[in-house]
C-alpha cells in the first residue's frame, strides 16, 4: 500500500490566510499543523501554531511571515512506514504528501496511521505476545519461526530493537493465546523469555490445581 491511500481529510491552508485563521483552523480540527498551499496545488509549506504564536502580529498573512521555509513532506509513492519514520522523527502530527511536481495531494495524520499500522500488522488479531531477549550474534530468524511453527503457533508479526543493555529483543505477536507449549519450547533451545502476555500459566498454579482435584476425589 502506498501512502496516497491513507489520504486524510485534513484542512489546507492558503498564502492569504492570516495567522489567526489560522489558529482557529487548528482549533476546530484539533491539529497543531497544517499545510500551506496556493492556488495551483503547489505545496509551499507546513506551518505550526507554534510558529504563529511567535509572529509580532497573529493577525498578518502566511505570505508575508517567515514561516513559508519548513516543508516536510513524503512523496505519494512512499510506504506508510516511511512517513511514520518521518513524523515520528520530526514530532509532526501532520505530514502533506505530494506528487512528482510537488503538487499537493493531501496529508496523513498519527491517527491514520495508527489505524493502518493496527490494521495491517497483525496486533489486533486475536492471540498473544511472547518476548524473547537474545544476544544479537544469536539472533537467526529462521530458528525463532521453526519453533513456532513445531507448536502450531503463528507469528502474525515481529518487532526487533536493541535494549539498554545491548540485548536484541524480539516481540512476536502470534495467533494463540496460549502460550505454554511455545514458551517451554523456546526455553529448551535457551532462548530467554523475557515476557509473556496471554494465558501462559506457571507449574505451581498447575500443581495447586492438580491437588485440589484430588483432595475433591478423595473427600
Amino acid at each position: 500500500m502506498n501512502i496516497d491511500q491513507l489520504i486524510a481529510p485534513v484542512p489546507t491552508l492558503t498564502p492569504e490566510d492570516t495567522g489567526e485563521k489560522a489558529i482557529d483552523i487548528m482549533a476546530e480540527n484539533n491539529l497543531p499543523e497544517l499545510p500551506v498551499v496556493d492556488a495551483d496545488d503547489h505545496y509551499m509549506a507546513l506551518i505550526t501554531e507554534d510558529d504563529i504564536l511567535n509572529w509580532k502580529n497573529t493577525g498578518d498573512k502566511i505570505s508575508s511571515s517567515d514561516s513559508l521555509a519548513y516543508k516536510p513532506a513524503v512523496h505519494g509513492t512512499s510506504h506508510p512506514f516511511e512517513a511514520m519514520r518521518l513524523m515520528n522523527q520530526m514530532n509532526l502530527s501532520v505530514l502533506p504528501v505530494i506528487d512528482n511536481d510537488h503538487k499537493y495531494i493531501g496529508s496523513v495524520t498519527k491517527d491514520t496511521l495508527l489505524k493502518y499500522v493496527t490494521e495491517h500488522s497483525g496486533i489486533d488479531a486475536p492471540g498473544g505476545i511472547i518476548v524473547l531477549e537474545i544476544a544479537p550474534r544469536n539472533y537467526t530468524l529462521p530458528e525463532i519461526a521453526r519453533i513456532c511453527e513445531n507448536e502450531d503457533v503463528v507469528v502474525m508479526n515481529m518487532q526487533a530493537n536493541v535494549n539498554e543493555r545491548g540485548m536484541l529483543e524480539i516481540t512476536l505477536k502470534v495467533n494463540r493465546s496460549a502460550l505454554d507449549a511455545v514458551v517451554s519450547s523456546f526455553e529448551r533451545h535457551k532462548y530467554h523469555v523475557k515476557a509473556v502476555y496471554g494465558e501462559h500459566t506457571n507449574n505451581d498454579d498447575i500443581a495447586d490445581k492438580y491437588n485440589l482435584l484430588m483432595n475433591y476425589i478423595n473427600m
